[in-house]
């Protein structure tokens, strides 16, 4: 997959690293197993690079997928210890359902009928170690730990299994014995579920704090009242996740329900554990009303505000001819991710044999959605119209990024209509966003011509398109690889805690 991306082809360090950057930023969501030869590589051949885009990509990447690879890279890595404690370190911060997924990487796993090796043959004793400091330091606090089982039971339960991890005597009740001690969240499950009264389950939910999907397996009879228990106890991430389930259920259709949802959408907006994608997702599957419609747009917007800014001019072509309608898709979701932290111009266009400037009324995430309404895949494909549009319009731009399938067939072309508009501008820096069965016929041609040009692929996946935020923000791309490098390594603070079991 990453066959050219060999050090030996490139002419210098820097290259390298920076054509590994570009091919990590790109990576996709949950399908990580063609990339573990890439990773390895690097880690391999680079291994000092290769910590610091762990470490900076762990606090500043978007997918959950590719900062657990790297987790598993550093944690097993024999290069140095202060890279296993890092690895480590950045391991301590996850939930379990993803420290579980670190060790089936490293260890290996089946996918489907195939069997996808580990990241080392032989765990280090180091990791046993991390893992068992991990569960220990929840059982110490039994509220923290019935509030990890609730959400992830089998998790912690494989994770005391694969490393043969003695249970304190809490955990063992809880987790192997189902017998939990009637101080117990879990011991209060089973009040709930004999509980008859309305009234009296909701009472156990907002004391207890118990998570909607675990309360509602439960409570056979979700009345108003439970309902707002259970909202109650919810963050804004879980109330945005489950508002098609809410509205099942009558939520909006109660004045008090409906006015608590509103009130944890407006928290939504400044907590930064909530996903500005999963918005989309939660309107798609819900089919709320206008005016909570654009609540949860609101959130979505707020939430793409915090990821950074753009500072340059920036043109966005979306590929609009024959069969195109990915790109259409594509271009959406990108236009409506950048807009809002664009500081300086955006010009967007789509595009067939003739270019079709796209305006919103504003520049939230919702106003682009609805501007790209109409618009439909048809036509012969120019890559460069667009451009040629821009020149004659006179809007200067520094970076272009244009989504297409890099199949074009009428003039103008992308690097002749590139060229000339530099021949009154700064030519700007491209980056392609391959959709569909795409070849390299526009990225050859502008490389020929000496133009700077970054590749994304896009493989279905929306939770990567924020990837392309570091891309366009800031500075060059040499100096985003400048601050990786420079990037601090972290450490845990609790190295010293006892794995001991506790009672």
């Amino acid at each position: 997959m990453f066959e050219d991306l060999m050090p030996g082809r490139f002419s210098s360090e820097q290259d390298f690293r920076l054509a590994t950057l570009n091919a990590l930023l790109r990576t996709p969501h949950r399908n990580v197993a063609p990339f573990i030869p890439l990773f390895r590589r690097v880690h391999d051949h680079d291994p000092r690079f290769f910590g610091h885009l762990a470490a900076w990509y762990f606090d500043h990447g978007t997918v959950h997928d590719l900062k657990q690879l790297f987790i598993a890279f550093m944690a097993t890595s024999k290069y140095d210890e202060e890279w296993r404690e890092a690895g480590l370190a950045m391991l301590q911060k996850l939930p379990p359902y993803q420290v579980e997924r670190v060790i089936r990487l490293i260890k290996g796993y089946k996918d489907g009928e195939n069997r996808v090796a580990g990241i080392v043959a032989s765990p280090p004793r180091s990791l046993k170690t991390a893992v068992e400091q991990y569960l220990r330091k929840r059982e110490a606090d039994h509220k923290a730990f019935d509030s990890t089982v609730l959400h992830a039971r089998k998790s912690v339960k494989m994770l005391y299994a694969t490393f043969r991890i003695k249970p304190g005597e809490y955990a063992q009740k809880i987790l192997f014995e189902n017998n939990p001690p009637p101080s117990s969240r879990l011991a209060v499950l089973k009040e709930i579920a004999k509980c008859e009264k309305p009234s009296e389950q909701a009472r156990l939910i907002v004391e207890n704090n118990i998570p909607y999907r675990v309360a509602i397996s439960v409570v056979k009879h979700m009345t108003p009242t439970v309902l707002v228990a259970i909202v109650n106890a919810m963050t804004p991430q879980e109330v945005i996740n489950n508002l098609a389930s809410l509205k099942k259920r009558g939520a909006m259709d109660d004045a008090d329900l409906r006015k608590l949802i509103e009130h944890k959408l407006n928290q939504g907006k400044s907590d930064t554990r909530v996903s500005a994608l999963k918005t989309r997702q939660a309107l798609a599957a819900a089919s709320l009303d206008d005016e909570m419609t654009k609540m949860v747009e609101d959130v979505g917007d707020k939430q793409i505000k915090a990821k950074g800014k753009i500072t340059r001019p920036t043109a966005l072509l979306v590929d609009k001819s024959g069969s195109m309608d990915i790109a259409i898709d594509v271009g959406k979701q990108i236009a409506s991710i950048i807009a809002p932290i664009c500081e300086a111009d955006l010009f967007v266009y789509a595009f067939d044999s003739m270019a079709f400037p796209i305006t919103a009324k504003g520049k939230e995430l919702s106003d682009w959605e609805r501007a790209f309404k109409g618009i439909r895949a048809e036509g012969n494909t120019s890559c460069g119209v667009a451009i040629e549009m821009m020149r004659r319009k006179k809007q200067v731009v520094e970076q272009v990024v244009i989504v297409t399938d890099q199949g074009e067939n009428t003039a103008p072309f992308m690097a002749p209509a590139l060229a000339q508009y530099g021949k009154e501008n700064p030519v700007p820096s491209v980056i392609i966003v391959n959709v569909g069965r795409h070849t390299d016929q526009i990225e050859r041609a502008l490389r020929a011509g000496n133009v700077e040009v970054d590749t994304f692929t896009y493989n279905g996946d929306y939770y990567s398109l924020p990837s392309l935020i570091p891309m366009l923000a800031g500075g060059t791309r040499l100096e985003l690889l400048m601050d990786i490098m420079s990037y601090e390594l972290p450490r845990r603070k609790d190295k010293e805690l006892t794995v001991s079991a506790k009672s």
